[in-house]
């Protein structure tokens, strides 16, 4: 039995488990997800702990040898009798999950033979609507891809019900290769980069949110959920409220461990600078696809507990105009063939390296701004002191900069990505740091000396911090290419510029309220 079967009918937390056998939250975290084979002492444990429930042989292969997906699922299925429907997972180029929910006769099927999806799905805007300029609709005949499970790992939604599990699948061109617009391929061809160097990047994804009242204001803009202690909207920041934490613990614990039943390694919570904004942290992983897989399963997951609990959760970038956006800081640090941190003191070369990769990151942040901020809402997270980076920079231990090398640990030294949305694509925002970082090091780029201080009067603003001009900027872009490939470059680029379009053909209520009747 797996520990995730094993947590689920013992109706135990990961870390519950954890502390009974005696290991940490952390190594449990990877023991569960698949990233690490337990040593035999802790594996000893682990038995002793779940009364031999869990043994040697109900873990996943070592890394490298990731199992058959065919036959974990199956053999998932055989153990999980309850289970009747499984959502078939596939996250669009704006990160929205779609795909179908299938009968449990039908997911065999799929897990066997494949799905048969419209390759379309990554030609809709954020209405769900086709976007014709990238050639995938009718120009294509609307023809459909191959869906195939990623992992062949089935998740359960703790949130419905134990009939209820959720798959995530990623499309095939006919002949098995890679389908070019599926942003999780984007990824692993840009990861597969890095094998060429014998690096491995390790990422961890950290998302900001914020919980919401179901009821609009009068404007139909968001507010506040009001505090279940109170009863009352409270619009002041409380960073790092234990208070905060303290009135949503409800929500906040059963995301958690829904995140703890899909195997997805939590490793904290925190209040964010705004009423209602929150970030749970994500474990990092040897597995940059796992890392944005876990991205997209923890966003899923929190809207819909949050739904279950009669309140909203958002990712959207700038949700109030007044006071801080939400995030998606990408942390990552590079093994060798060893497992070894090449960025860590006392490996050769590793202050070298490191100032490569950062220089490589700022070298196409610019040409990266319309995949780090996809959409219009996007840019008005970037405002001056607001902890959004608006400059291509770098520091130690500096939260104003847009490239941040964390301090603590030297053999977890790694840089941390502080400039995308937290409504960006996460396996696109990945792709693109990654490239960015394996530019710098095949071409020995200098980022120039760090920033100490506070970058925001250091440094003068030159991201594009406007909508049209990211677009150009990206449209002109030579890093990205490179690594996207020049025909999903292509792609992406005419979806954003049509949804662009689109966006501003619209006449918005502010028109009404400055010139209707001045004018």
């Amino acid at each position: 039995m797996k520990i995730t079967d094993y947590l689920a009918r013992s109706h135990l937390t990961l870390t519950e488990f954890a502390r009974q056998a005696g290991v940490s939250v952390a190594a449990m975290s990877r023991y569960a997800s698949g990233q690490q084979i337990p040593r035999p002492d802790a594996m000893r444990r682990i038995a002793e702990a779940s009364a031999g429930a869990v043994g040697p042989a109900d873990f996943y292969a070592p890394q490298g040898e990731p199992p058959d997906p065919v036959a974990h699922a199956r053999q998932f299925l055989e153990r999980h009798p309850e289970i009747r429907q499984i959502d078939l997972i596939v996250p669009d180029t704006s990160g929205i999950c779609r795909g179908k929910r299938a009968s449990r006769g039908e997911a065999i099927e799929v897990i066997e033979h494949g799905l048969k999806l419209v390759g379309s799905l990554f030609g809709l805007d954020i209405h769900g609507e086709n976007v014709e300029e990238t050639g995938l609709g009718m120009d294509s005949g609307d023809r459909d891809q191959i869906a195939v499970p990623v992992d062949g790992r089935i998740l359960p939604m703790t949130w419905v019900g134990p009939e209820a599990a959720q798959m995530l699948l990623t499309l095939l061109d006919e002949d098995g290769s890679p389908f070019y617009a599926d942003p999780r391929q984007v990824l692993g061809q840009v990861q597969a980069r890095f094998r060429e160097l014998g690096l491995t990047p390790v990422v961890a994804c950290e998302l900001e949110f914020y919980l919401i009242d179901r009821e609009r204001n009068a404007a139909g803009g968001p507010q506040p959920v009001p505090s279940p202690f109170t009863g009352r909207r409270d619009w002041s920041t409380q960073v790092l409220s234990l208070d905060e934490m303290d009135a949503h613990r409800g929500v906040l614990s059963e995301i958690t461990q829904a995140m703890e039943a899909q195997g997805v390694p939590v490793t904290g919570a925190l209040s964010e600078y705004a009423p209602g904004q929150f970030e749970i942290n994500l474990h990092h992983v040897a597995d940059a696809q796992a890392a944005c897989d876990h991205a997209v399963l923890f966003k899923r997951a929190v809207r819909s507990v949050a739904r279950r609990h009669g309140i909203d959760a958002t990712f959207m970038a700038k949700p109030y105009g007044n006071i801080s956006g939400s995030g998606l800081h990408v942390h990552v640090s590079l093994v060798d063939d060893k497992g070894r941190n090449v960025f860590a003191a006392g490996y050769p070369e590793a202050e070298t390296r490191l100032r490569h990769a950062v220089g490589g990151v700022m070298k196409a942040m610019q040409e990266s701004m319309a995949v780090f901020a996809p959409n219009a809402n996007s840019f008005r997270r970037f405002q001056l002191g607001s902890y959004a980076p608006v400059a291509p920079c770098w520091g130690f231990e500096n939260r104003t900069v847009s490239i941040r090398v964390p301090g603590g640990d030297g053999k977890a030294r790694r840089i941390e990505h502080r400039v995308c949305g937290a409504d960006a694509n996460p396996y696109l925002a990945v792709a693109a740091i990654l490239g960015a970082m394996h530019h710098g090091l095949a071409q020995s780029i200098d980022p120039g000396p760090p920033v100490e201080g506070n970058a925001y009067d250091l440094i003068a603003p030159s991201l594009p911090r406007h909508w049209p001009i990211a677009l150009d900027t990206y449209d002109d872009g030579l890093i990205l290419p490179r690594y996207f490939g020049e025909r999903y470059h292509q792609h992406y680029g005419r979806l954003r510029r049509a949804e662009f379009e689109r966006y501003e053909a619209e006449v918005n209520p502010l028109d009404h309220a400055w010139y209707l009747d001045k004018l």
